[in-house]
């Protein structure tokens, strides 16, 4: 039998769930699915984790039918009927899809949706709680990346844990035995166990972006983590965990190291297994330019509980700014000893995110200009998709929201269009494609991370105009991914029907437990939206990665009760 998974955890469900295939040439017949996961389509694809009452509820419905029937788990009642919308062709997974809206059902329990003709849905709840285990689960999916430590955590009876990794962190030379610095500590990067500065900054930013827009509801929320009797909120703990690394990676002078990696990837064993010389590369001014960024955001968001900290981290942003400021040109890593990952990068936009930064944690004036002189000959000052190679979106974000006096009103003006023009083209793209995917029809590697990441922009445009498309359009991000997709599964490890099994994930496949570390979404599809499968191998599209789980739990601390 195939296992779905409660909202409330990752309890397993062993029910039968029942399908109507249909054999070219011959009769429709039906029978309890057994067939292997990465194999398995649902027919009747939905978010299958669950809904929230108060906004819209759909399902897609890749199979010829009339009606449907919304039907309570507890005793097998109809609570709701209806009819279902299409056929309307959807051209990247080339089918006729059918819609069931039931968007007026308010009532809090566990259901499934029932098709006849078709067969009946993974199960669901409707309650105003209903990402909250999902959300936990995310952020424990971040605990088990930490580095330098031993962790161990406990999920529906499995404990995953490892020891103390990488304490030697990271040699000065290339050579070996020219010194170290200490550079333990931080988040593995993905299903690797390097780290990287790059990729930590769109992760980080978007972090503490979910906190300065959602704290209401992220404070009180209590994760699985080590006792502390410091009055740190448990969500900026995690983060703090990678800000204590960044700190490490700068040097006395302002610049920081781009990553902390082994020469070449390692294969697959415990993280505390690693053994290989890791070793720093050279400076990069994107590495330097993020972490002021990151330093300088930071600096605000903890100065209500650690002030102390919230110093260091100012102090910290603005050394590597006026490094910066004395290094204008665009300095990348020396790639040349690694064959591991480098995020090299073109985009200055991390200069324009740290003007930013700085400016909203301190006030000053020549922050603001520096911002406002680059921002204003951009062409595109908001794009519709953002990752760790080009973060001027969250520069925006900033600017936007300051309430700092001193802003010009004509680029106040002109970036609130051109968030808008972005946010609406968003908008577009889900609407026009047959799972209301945001990125429309748009696959690549780690795709999924930015349909989660979007949900900042729409956000962002929100906050803004007060239009609810926007948060319809962000929910409908959290739908694809949690099961709504050509797939009818989830892409988040642990979590609702038919999750990823095999991520390409070294601490997975080495703790062999038979499910991987919770928490974690995948890569996705691409270069099709039916091209994925459930496989170890395929790092191209099944590996984790903490700028794509970062946007995960952006996108789901939106919908969390405060």
């Amino acid at each position: 039998m195939m296992a779905t998974q409660q909202a409330s955890g990752m309890k397993p469900i062993v029910r039968p769930i029942r399908w109507l295939i249909v054999l070219a040439g011959m009769a429709v017949l039906s029978w309890p699915a057994q067939t292997p996961a990465a194999e398995v389509i649902n027919p009747i694809r939905l978010n299958t984790v669950g809904f929230l009452p108060e906004l819209p509820k759909q399902a897609t419905i890749a199979m010829a039918c009339t009606n449907f029937q919304l039907v309570r788990s507890r005793n097998g009642t109809v609570l709701f009927s209806g009819t279902v919308s299409g056929p309307n062709w959807n051209s990247d997974t080339a089918e006729n899809l059918f819609t069931a809206d039931f968007s007026s059902v308010r009532e809090s329990g566990e259901f499934t949706l029932r098709v006849p003709g078709v067969g009946e849905s993974a199960p669901f709840t409707i309650h105003p709680g209903a990402f909250t285990s999902t959300y936990r689960t995310a952020m424990l999916g971040m605990y088990l990346w930490r580095c330098g430590t031993a962790v161990s955590a406990t999920c529906e009876g499995r404990t995953f844990a490892h020891d103390a990794c990488h304490t030697n962190d990271a040699g000065l030379d290339f050579t070996g035995g020219k010194g170290f610095h200490d550079a333990t500590g931080g988040w593995h990067d993905a299903g690797d166990f390097n780290k990287y500065v790059v990729n930590a900054g769109v992760s980080v930013g978007v972090m503490l972006r979910a906190w300065e827009d959602f704290s209401g509801a992220l404070k009180s929320l209590k994760l699985q983590l080590p006792p502390e009797t410091n009055a740190v909120p448990d969500y900026l703990r995690e983060v703090k965990w990678e800000l204590d690394w960044l700190l490490k990676m700068q040097a006395a002078d302002g610049s920081v190291y781009h990553m902390v990696s082994a020469r070449k990837f390692d294969r697959f064993e415990m993280p505390e297994d690693e053994v290989e010389p890791r070793y720093f590369s050279s400076w990069s001014s994107a590495a330097t330019a993020l972490t002021a960024a990151m330093l300088a955001q930071a600096a605000r968001d903890y100065r209500p509980f650690d002030a102390a900290f919230a110093d260091r981290c100012l102090q910290a942003a603005q050394l590597s700014y006026a490094f910066l400021a004395q290094h204008p040109g665009r300095q990348p890593t020396d790639r040349q000893p690694f064959s591991t990952g480098i995020y090299q990068i073109r985009s200055e936009s991390g200069r324009l995110w740290a003007a930013a930064e700085l400016w909203e944690s301190t006030g000053h004036t020549n922050y603001l200009h520096d911002f406002e002189t680059v921002a204003q000959n951009l062409d595109q000052p908001v794009a519709p998709e953002f990752d760790y190679g080009d973060v001027r979106d969250l520069a925006m974000f900033t600017y936007l929201s300051s309430h700092h006096p001193g802003r010009d009103p004509g680029l106040v003006r002109s970036v609130s269009q051109a968030l808008q023009d972005a946010a609406d083209e968003v908008v577009a793209n889900a609407t026009a494609e047959g799972y209301a995917r945001p990125l429309g029809t748009k696959y690549f590697w780690g795709c999924n991370g930015t349909v989660a990441r979007q949900t900042a922009l729409l956000h962002a445009a929100e906050k803004i105009s007060a239009n609810p498309k926007y948060r319809t359009t962000a929910l409908g991000a959290l739908n694809y991914l949690l099961g709504r997709n050509y797939f009818g599964r989830s892409f988040v490890t642990g979590v609702g029907f038919e999750p990823p099994l095999h991520p390409h994930d070294r601490l997975s496949a080495s703790l062999d437990l038979g499910v991987p570390c919770p928490g974690r979404l995948v890569g996705g599809p691409q270069p099709g939206a039916r091209d994925w499968a459930d496989s170890q191998a395929d790092f191209t599209r099944n590996e984790i990665a903490i700028n794509w789980n970062t946007a995960l739990i952006y996108a789901l601390a939106e919908f969390l009760p405060e």
